[in-house]
C-alpha cells in the first residue's frame, strides 16, 4: 500500500503511515478480516446455544466449554452466578445467522434407451 501524502510503502491495512504519521483514507486492495462477533450458536447448541458459541468465538472445542461451566454450576459457591451469567448471555448475545445450504447441482437423468 502507497501512503497518500509521503507516497512511500507501507503495510497493508494500515491506518497511518509510519513515516509520514499521515492517516490513510484509501481502502487496501486486498480483502479485509471478517470482525468476528460473539453470537449464540445455531449449529452447536443443547439449550441456547451460548456455550456453543462461546466456543466458535474462541476457536476451541464446545465440550470444554460445556465442561467448564458444569464445573462452574457444581462448584458451592457460584452456583447462582453461573445460571445467572449463562441466563444473562441467553439474554444478550444475538442469534447467529442460520448458514446457507450447499446445494449440490442436479445429477443428470439416466437416459433410456427405447425398446426395440
Amino acid at each position: 500500500m502507497i501512503c497518500g501524502n509521503c507516497h512511500r510503502e507501507i503495510a497493508e491495512y494500515s491506518n497511518f503511515c509510519y513515516f509520514c504519521g499521515a492517516r490513510q483514507h484509501a481502502t487496501p486492495s486486498g480483502q479485509p478480516a471478517a470482525a468476528r462477533r460473539l453470537t449464540r450458536s445455531v449449529v452447536d447448541r443443547k439449550i441456547a446455544g451460548v456455550c456453543g458459541g462461546i466456543a466458535e468465538y474462541l476457536e476451541i472445542d464446545s465440550t470444554l466449554v460445556r465442561l467448564i461451566w458444569v464445573l462452574l454450576v457444581l462448584m458451592p459457591v457460584p452456583l447462582v452466578p453461573a445460571f445467572l451469567g449463562y441466563f444473562v448471555a441467553w439474554l444478550v448475545m444475538p442469534l447467529a445467522p442460520y448458514p446457507t445450504p450447499q446445494v449440490a447441482p442436479p445429477a443428470a437423468a439416466p437416459h433410456s434407451t427405447p425398446a426395440v
